[in-house]
């Protein structure tokens, strides 16, 4: 048998609950959610996902929509064209 600790963790309001709410329609709770996850930052070694600074130029089309600069309005089927056209 595996011995359990008990932790605390400090976690935004708002998201804490709106996981909550997520995770129940998966049929989970949030405990269980934080041991898949720690079991998957041991089977990765690390973050289960990639975690990268951004290039240059990604920082700077970041500074661009923060002040609205430099962006276009594309229909959902205008940016499905554009994706599938890669």
């Amino acid at each position: 048998m595996t011995t359990k600790v008990q932790t605390s963790l400090r976690i935004d309001a708002e998201k804490f609950i709106q996981a909550k709410q997520i995770l129940s329609q998966l049929g989970m709770n949030f405990s269980e959610a934080v041991n898949i996850f720690t079991s998957q930052v041991i089977a990765h070694q690390g973050l289960p996902f990639q975690v990268l600074l951004p290039n240059e130029e990604t920082k700077a089309a970041m500074l661009d929509a923060r002040v609205n600069k430099n962006l276009e309005t594309l229909s959902f089927e205008q940016f499905q064209q554009e994706m599938t056209s890669r």
